[in-house]
């Protein structure tokens, strides 16, 4: 997920606001105890999430992937007063590093978290979402959207993770994940209900406008 030099990476976070100490703290749990620790949003991408939840203020957030809760966290800032974050995971086993941290940071209150298979959950989940963040199994991304894109108003936004795939989406050759998030870039790009841009922040992240 390195996509420039490490001069560069280290230029960047030298000149970005430094990260919250608790999330910090979090960020370093997750890489000491989990297999998968690049999956966590980080530094750089977790204070994006942060700003852009900032401008819109939401009422409320969809997460579709929480992990270990770094990018419910950073999300969850944005929010406007009285606004829910719905997180959804499929592994309660992380259920304690989650709810540990949401304390920490003081956010606990506005996060609701949920375990299971999201296809499930989300329609379960009342009202409208002004901010999505899809960030869970990537040969699902394309049936998550189909899920949401209605249930976001006007100027709403989806925002999808992973969409470079370390830079496997431009191979001719794909496997399934990989055909499926090249599918799924595909598919935003053909809609014409979105305005959408491709960021090349860490692994790609999708911004999605609904029009």
């Amino acid at each position: 997920m390195d996509f420039f030099p490490e001069i560069l990476t280290q230029y960047i976070e030298t000149h970005s606001t430094a990260e919250d100490p608790q999330l910090a703290a979090l960020n370093r749990e997750t890489h000491i105890k989990h297999q998968l620790p690049q999956m966590v949003s980080g530094h750089q991408q977790g204070l994006l999430l942060e700003l852009l939840s900032s401008m819109l203020q939401p009422q409320q957030i969809l997460e579709i992937g929480t992990f270990t809760g770094y990018s419910a966290i950073c999300l969850s800032k944005g929010l406007a007063a009285g606004g829910r974050l719905h997180t959804i995971d499929i592994n309660n086993e992380l259920e304690g590093i989650t709810t540990k941290y949401y304390d920490l940071t003081g956010v606990s209150d506005r996060i609701v978290q949920y375990f299971g298979n999201a296809v499930d959950i989300i329609p379960t989940i009342k009202g409208t979402f002004e901010l999505v963040f899809i960030d869970a199994d990537k040969q699902n991304y394309a049936r998550y959207f189909d899920l949401v894109i209605d249930r976001v108003p006007a100027g709403g936004f989806i925002l999808a993770d992973n969409v470079l795939w370390s830079g496997r989406v431009a191979d001719v050759k794909h496997d399934k994940d990989t055909a499926a998030l090249h599918a799924f870039n595909q598919k935003v790009q053909a809609d014409d209900r979105v305005t959408n841009l491709l960021l090349s922040v860490r692994d790609g992240l999708l911004l999605i406008r609904k029009n």
